[in-house]
């Protein structure tokens, strides 16, 4: 089965997810600087669920580059995961309006946590479809930095209840480490162009 559909389709999803985001925020009815004060919490959150979404782009596309083909699996896989990045604007805009209160922080970190799990299957659908050996089973490897992640987002979760905004730094820690695209898969797609 050819990849350029899955690859157009997510694209489209991930660019309907992005401006459902910007939609849901609302600019203060008055001109003065101070109106935009209750507005910041909003502005933080959009822009921390904007990279999230940036990072998944990117790491998408580098997955999908090192593959030749998808099958049924791969396709269900990916549906999950852009089930669980469809969630991120409820639980942004949650956040966001409430000022980081505890339950928001924890369900954005839970829809967080599920992608990240989801993104992970969807690796593993791909590997087991090319197999171990091929570019993209060499460059994932054990995935440590996708497991890692997800321990901080699953840490993150209770965390939000004692102390919601160091558990907002945590997401923040997760979204810097996957800041730059996956490296892994690029050096090994430039290095044999033969999958």
């Amino acid at each position: 089965m050819n990849k350029g559909r899955l690859e157009a389709f997510s694209d489209g999803v991930l660019a309907v997810i992005i401006t459902i985001m910007v939609l849901e925020m609302k600019s203060p009815h008055e001109t003065s600087l101070a109106a935009l004060k209750p507005v910041i919490p909003v502005l933080l959150c959009y822009i921390l669920s904007f990279v999230y979404i940036g990072i998944y782009w990117n790491n998408h596309h580098h997955l999908l580059h090192a593959t030749q083909r998808v099958n049924g699996s791969t396709l269900w896989a990916n549906l999950h995961l852009l089930f669980w990045l469809s969630l991120i604007p409820f639980a942004t805009a949650w956040m966001g309006e409430n000022h980081f209160d505890s339950w928001p922080v924890a369900v954005y970190g839970i829809v967080l946590l599920f992608a990240g799990i989801a993104y992970f299957i969807l690796t593993r659908a791909l590997i087991k479809l090319h197999g171990q050996g091929s570019t993209l089973g060499a460059s994932i490897g054990r995935d440590s930095k996708g497991k890692i992640s997800i321990a901080i987002y699953a840490a993150a979760i209770p965390l939000a209840f004692a102390k919601p905004w160091v558990a907002g730094g945590y997401y923040i820690i997760v979204a810097i480490v996957w800041l730059l695209p996956d490296r892994r898969i690029e050096k090994r797609v430039t290095q044999s162009p033969a999958m």
